[in-house]
């Protein structure tokens, strides 16, 4: 039942009852209604530059945050099952906006964007909201669509002195605002939020960002940054090995002694949420030592998730080394949650103390025992290996 939902992205095409769409049937939404969004935004791509942009909110007050951060599910262990539940709760008052100017609703969207914590409205729709639910593998599923015909913030939006501040910075350009919004430990969902806005960059660059651009944008501007340093660090001096699960992800982080480079192989493996039927599928995407100039289309936006949760314990151990991510996406992952939680299951691998071996075999010999393919796989495909079996190493005659 689970695999023909995924089967057809939600769209009901297969004519059963979809446990995903369930939920989302489930609720009697109203047009006029009082709510906290978590906060959250989302601005669509389709038809780019005009694009549909809006406010999500759950038909509630109170304490909303877990309905849209992944830094949240992931520390609280959310299963799907809960993932979507929150999701389903979630309205989207929509609005049509040209990616630059402003209109009626922006302002608000905009200050919702800004908040650190949930925001409370009054949201009247120009008709009730339709339960449906729209599935990309980047971001959470976005349901109940509904166009917004007016919102009255009901509390002052509480926003971060570095985010004033940053927004009303109009000649920072958005690369440095976006570095200095993680150098003050805003989340990373946070700064995405904010970029998506338009509320980043020199004045007159200023735009909204269709929300799934800004979450690769994001990772990919702030790993670029820590890799302008990582590269002049001195090299790790041994294989280690980091690895974690969430909600049918699985992870495996081989760091090889070497100068910077990384590659990521997605196995798609058959009934998991992007491969319900057929045989297994690997995506591939890697760069060298001076980076990639194309986008990671195979990959796509968890090579940039990944990349960032890499880089970011590089920085802290001040080393430099090649890195292959090995990834089993499993049957038990059924529905979409979106790059953030790919991202926290990274961070969550390079929390804790890697294994350390000798050689690559004994490594991946140890990733065996905790994956469900053969190893073997993903040494047959991967770029990163060939390059470095060609190299000798110093170390051989000592």
């Amino acid at each position: 039942m689970q695999e023909l939902c995924v089967k057809c992205q939600g769209k009901g095409l297969c004519g059963k009852a979809c446990p995903i769409l369930k939920k989302f049937s489930s609720f009697n939404f109203k047009s006029h209604f009082s709510g906290s969004s978590p906060p959250e935004i989302f601005v669509g791509r389709h038809n780019y530059p005009y694009v549909n942009a809006g406010i999500l909110s759950p038909a509630e007050l109170g304490d909303t945050e877990q309905f849209g951060m992944p830094e949240l599910w992931h520390k609280n262990k959310l299963s799907i099952e809960q993932i979507i539940s929150l999701r389903s709760k979630m309205i989207y008052g929509r609005f049509k906006s040209r990616i630059k100017g402003k209109n009626k609703f922006s302002g608000i969207m905009q200050e919702v964007a800004m908040a650190s914590r949930h925001v409370d409205a009054e949201i009247t729709l120009k008709k009730a909201p339709k339960p449906q639910a729209k599935f990309e593998s980047e971001m959470p599923i976005i349901g109940n669509p509904a166009p917004l015909q007016s919102i009255r913030l009901e509390s002052n939006p509480k926003i971060k002195k570095k985010v004033d501040y940053l927004v009303n910075d109009t000649n920072a350009k958005a690369q440095t605002a976006i570095q200095e919004l993680y150098n003050s430990n805003i989340q990373v969902s946070n700064i995405i939020k904010v970029l998506s806005a338009g509320l980043l960059g020199q004045g007159f660059n200023r735009k909204l960002v269709p929300t799934k651009w800004a979450i690769t944008a994001t990772d990919d501007t702030i790993s670029k940054i820590l890799l302008d340093k990582i590269r002049f660090f001195p090299e790790i001096s041994e294989f280690l090995l980091f690895s974690s699960d969430y909600l049918g992800n699985h992870y495996e982080f081989l760091l090889l002694p070497d100068k910077f480079s990384f590659e990521v192989l997605e196995a798609k493996m058959t009934g998991s949420v992007w491969n319900p039927s057929g045989s297994l599928y690997i995506a591939q995407d890697y760069e060298g030592f001076f980076g990639r100039k194309d986008y990671a289309d195979n990959v796509t936006g968890a090579y940039y998730a990944n990349r960032l949760a890499l880089v970011e314990y590089l920085d802290k151990i001040k080393r430099q080394a090649s890195c292959l991510v090995m990834r089993e996406c499993r049957p038990e992952y059924y529905a979409p949650c979106g790059v953030g939680i790919l991202r926290e299951a990274s961070r969550a691998a390079f929390s804790k103390k890697p294994e350390k071996f000798p050689t690559i075999q004994q490594a991946l010999q140890s990733a065996q025992t905790r994956m469900r393919l053969p190893t073997q796989i993903f040494q047959e495909k991967s770029w990163l290996l060939k390059e470095f079996g060609k190299q000798t190493r110093l170390n051989k005659w000592f």
